[in-house]
């Protein structure tokens, strides 16, 4: 069975700085059709930052769409045409104040397939060297170190809830063991 479906026509209904949103009329695989409501992201990074230490350099970062702050691991936004890995580097330097001697990709993924298109890609940082943090002038975050053991600990018990930060943490765990 053909399970694709096939655009009959698009419209943009906003257009901002980081995302887009398109309203899509499809054709259904019977022939019928529907709407879809579609999120343009230019995708962004993730950075589990591993210390010789077996600490994790995380953030806790005040995030309105669900009005309270959360400890994730440092990420952000690609801009147009980036290479991922330097995102990545520099959003680790810009939030944490550490840049990364080895960096490597680990996965690549789409962060709600259903209503979006945005790619996340998930780097391990080692050889960390601590420099100055300096985050955009819109951005307040709290940078902490927390044990690897710890943060296994609170993706298990709920306590970390962020989907990129939960990845992260179990990639890194079954890359270790």
């Amino acid at each position: 069975m053909n399970l694709a479906e096939r655009t009959l026509s698009s419209e943009y209904v906003y257009q901002g700085r980081m995302i887009n949103l398109r309203v899509d009329q499809v054709e259904l695989p019977d022939g019928k059709s529907a709407q879809r409501e579609i999120v343009e992201h230019p995708g962004a990074v993730a950075v589990v930052a591993l210390t010789n230490n077996q600490e994790l350099i995380m953030v806790r970062q005040y995030r309105k769409p669900i009005d309270k702050v959360i400890l994730e691991i440092p990420a952000g936004k690609l801009n147009r045409g980036e290479d991922p890995e330097i995102c990545a580097q520099r959003e680790l330097l810009e939030e944490t104040g550490y840049q990364a001697g080895q960096l490597s990709l680990i996965a690549r993924y789409y962060t709600t397939p259903g209503f979006s298109d945005e790619v996340m890609y998930l780097y391990l940082a080692r050889k960390l060297i601590e420099l100055k943090q300096s985050p955009d002038e819109d951005e307040f975050i709290e940078m902490t170190r927390v044990p690897l053991a710890t943060a296994q600990q609170m993706v298990l018990t709920g306590e970390i809830q962020d989907a990129k930060t939960i990845i992260g943490i179990l990639a890194l765990n079954k890359l270790l063991t």
